[in-house]
């Protein structure tokens, strides 16, 4: 079949139409601006009532990640180059269990590859993504295997402690894997080896990231193409805070007077390990750690344990209760303020500073040997601050962990409230 193409550079945009299998296709830049979402739109994409989610009697919108859109995106232009026909379509199944059924709204070829894009839909959760366009151009390649690499608007990390090394394009490695499965699967289909070139390319990617922490965070050029899950879920503060109060009540109804609360998936993981607490189900709170001490007291709980992730926890040592990004952040302040306490030097303090991870400020500290030392005097700050926030009420406490280093330590009230969990007080 002959093919109307004409040179498409990546993140170049046309003025007019192209015209691919006689069907007239828009270049990037001439789709609608806004999203493409509503209710309609996203039944279409997730089958049913997987495409929303119900939150204390409200009804709201799931979305999905720049992930999925990236490896829909791949899929389709490697479908395209190896068929020679169109695609308006996408079937992808995301991490999360979830299949989507994605449209291709941008289709175009050069001479050597075939460019895809879907628009980015969040769903009812507040994101400066929604409405981008996810670009994949897909070439065959004379190299071995999938390879994966960033052009016009998306980030590049230019610090170390994040998702990819220095350099590297700022597509975390879930979305990675999602992009490499989707491209081998449809190399299998057409019987041909897995070698291909994938670009993956954000129109208007660099403005949007200047809306985000992305620059802060030393990735520059453009977002980062993310998603554990390839799903979003939205977020309503306060559907989210009615949700945490009646799994508490549910959890109290049932003669349960200690809590066990963690603020995500990491601390349930760690719950899951920890031979004391494996049994209990625990709460999740998101980053509301303050509201979830307020509700433990005020609906009449024995007593509170949190256990977390020091990228969290550590906040609550500077008596920061709500731990999201946007009200506060002093991870590494805090650090080098309880490293210096602990007998650290002003170069230390320095290092720790200009991390961007909470790990890598803990190998900073066990090459100093002071890993503990820092602990034993910041985990005492943060069971004041838990102390003050319910005025001495009831019981607190928390466990402190690292997803590299382990177990960090614990509140000295810590271990009569897990024994209290663990009899299923």
């Amino acid at each position: 079949m002959h093919l109307h193409t004409s040179p498409w550079k990546i993140g170049e945009c046309r003025s007019t139409a192209s015209i691919l299998f006689g069907i007239i296709i828009q270049p990037l830049t001439s789709l609608p601006a806004g999203p493409v979402s509503g209710q309609a739109h996203l039944m279409a994409v997730i089958n049913g009532e997987q495409g929303f989610v119900y939150v204390s009697g409200k009804r709201l919108r799931r979305g999905y990640t720049t992930g999925s859109c990236a490896a829909a995106a791949a899929k389709a232009a490697a479908e395209v180059l190896l068929s020679g026909r169109p695609v308006v379509q996408v079937d992808l199944l995301t991490p999360r269990g979830i299949m989507l059924h994605l449209p291709i709204e941008t289709l175009a070829q050069s001479d050597t590859s075939v460019t895809c894009a879907v628009r980015k839909d969040g769903g009812d959760d507040p994101d400066d993504t929604t409405g981008l366009q996810i670009c994949a151009t897909v070439a065959l390649s004379e190299r071995s295997g999938i390879v994966i690499e960033g052009g016009s608007g998306v980030g590049r990390v230019t610090r170390r402690g994040l998702d990819q090394p220095v350099g590297a394009a700022a597509i975390n490695h879930v979305p990675r894997q999602m992009i490499t499965a989707a491209v081998a699967e449809v190399c299998a289909r057409f019987h041909r080896t897995a070698e291909m070139d994938v670009t993956v390319t954000i129109p208007d990617g660099e403005r949007t990231a200047a809306r985000t922490f992305n620059p802060r965070l030393g990735i520059v050029g453009g977002i980062s193409v993310l998603g554990t899950s390839g799903i979003v879920e939205p977020m309503s503060e306060q559907a989210l805070l009615d949700s945490i109060r009646t799994e508490t009540k549910v959890f109290l109804a049932a003669g349960r007077r200690y809590l066990l609360v963690v603020p995500g998936n990491y601390g349930k993981d760690f719950v899951q390990a920890y031979p004391h607490l494996a049994a209990t189900q625990p709460i999740e709170c998101s980053n509301y750690l303050g509201e979830m001490l307020d509700l433990a007291v005020e609906l009449g709980a024995g007593g509170i344990l949190i256990v977390g992730n020091l990228g969290k926890l550590v906040k609550l040592a500077g008596g920061i209760m709500n731990t999201h990004s946007r009200n506060a952040d002093c991870r590494m302040e805090i650090l080098a303020a309880n490293a210096i306490l602990a007998g650290a030097d002003v170069r230390t303090a320095r290092l720790i500073m200009d991390c961007l991870s909470t790990d890598d400020a803990l190998a900073i500290l066990q090459e100093q040997g002071l890993l503990s030392a820092t602990m034993d005097v910041l985990i005492p700050k943060l069971e004041f601050y838990m102390k003050h926030r319910i005025n001495g009420v009831i019981d607190v406490g928390a466990v402190v962990f690292s997803s590299v280093y382990g177990l960090l330590g614990q509140t000295s009230s810590a271990p009569e409230l897990i024994r209290h969990i663990e009899a299923g007080q």
